[in-house]
């Protein structure tokens, strides 16, 4: 079983509480630790836009990446969210187990 992490930004932190919960429920992640405030500098509609995010990030298996993706898509209030995934390289293999049988 591979393991990854999901990195997705919200509005506020209302949001990534709402999204988050219905990841854990639905059981595509085992877990999503939500950081309540952070800056965001970007480019959206041909100008830099700056704006306080909240962040969630997830754990969970490759094989839910797709399903999780689609979900966050759903429930997210942005036209274009950000949803990334990668790998985790190296872990507490006792976590990992966790992981696995925490998702579905």
């Amino acid at each position: 079983m591979s393991a990854w992490f999901v990195y997705i930004t919200a509005k506020d932190k209302q949001q990534a509480y709402e999204i988050g919960r219905a990841l854990v429920e639905e059981r595509l992640v085992a877990c999503v630790n939500i950081v309540d405030v952070m800056t965001s500098m970007y480019w959206w509609q041909d100008k830099v836009q700056e704006d306080n995010e909240a962040v969630c990030i997830a754990k969970t298996r490759q094989t839910l990446i797709e399903p999780l993706i689609e979900r966050v898509k759903q429930l997210h209030s942005y036209e274009c969210p950000c949803v990334i995934a990668w790998p985790i390289q190296a872990a507490n293999e006792a976590y990992l187990k966790w992981i696995r049988d925490e998702t579905h």
